[in-house]
């Protein structure tokens, strides 16, 4: 399967701790985070790695060059300016002609992609979303979701009611269907969450939610890094 890693972002609020680094260099255990993203990802049999670039490119380039090493093919595009997180598939189009992994570069997961795939095909879901309960709904970006696990409404930060049918936040990877590539937005940037998917439900499309408890956990801030940091040192993974 193919895999497209999100990795144009600025990481503006890790700037100031780590000048110079690209978020997804940022290091868990001694190797970049991107690493341990590839190699989980070559674990479970994804070859084909497309990766979007805008902030100091050369420096994931010249260390991850055509992916050889790490076992996997890379295809890179670099942004001169921010397509967003949905335009950055507009780059990746043509190679996107079956299911396909959408994952943020600044997520550290262990999800066990396989049962992922399983929940995506029983329910012949055209976008699946990886969600889990958030501790903190009120500065989340949310999906309601029925109980056949169908998403019907996303609630975008920062919320101007409180929201009450769900805790559930998008934890940033998505299964997608090439099928719905036909459906971006025209307009650069867009956003999965704020364009795209509220985009797909108005076009009726099947959106799912898969609730999983395994460690997802973006790293965003220094404190989310930190956070990061201290899970792995438990996990203990290579």
């Amino acid at each position: 399967m193919k895999v497209v890693i999100l990795s144009a972002g600025l990481g503006i609020r890790m700037q100031k701790a780590f000048p110079q680094i690209p978020k997804v260099m940022l290091p868990i255990g001694g190797k970049p985070l991107l690493e341990h993203t590839i190699n989980h990802l070559k674990k479970q049999n994804f070859g084909e790695i497309y990766i979007n670039l805008h902030y100091l490119p050369e420096k994931i380039k010249n260390y991850f060059g055509d992916g050889k090493k790490f076992g996997v093919k890379i295809t890179y595009s670099f942004e001169p300016n921010i397509l967003g997180t949905a335009g950055a598939l507009k780059n990746f189009k043509k190679y996107l002609t079956e299911t396909f992994v959408v994952i943020y570069g600044d997520v550290f997961t262990t999800l066990d992609f396989e049962k992922f795939l399983k929940f995506h095909r029983a329910k012949k879901s055209q976008a699946t979303l990886l969600v889990h309960e958030t501790d903190h709904p009120q500065d989340s970006d949310l999906a309601a979701i029925d109980k056949n696990n169908r998403i019907y409404r996303f609630y975008i930060s920062p919320h101007k009611k409180p929201v009450t049918d769900t805790n559930l936040s998008s934890a940033a990877i998505y299964l997608l269907e090439p099928e719905i590539l036909k459906f971006l937005p025209k307009k650069t940037p867009s956003d999965f969450l704020e364009d795209f998917f509220p985009l797909l439900l108005k076009k009726k499309l099947r959106m799912y939610g898969y609730n999983s408890s395994e460690y997802t956990k973006d790293m965003g801030t220094s404190k989310r890094y930190k956070k990061v940091q201290e899970a792995f040192k438990k996990l203990k993974i290579d």
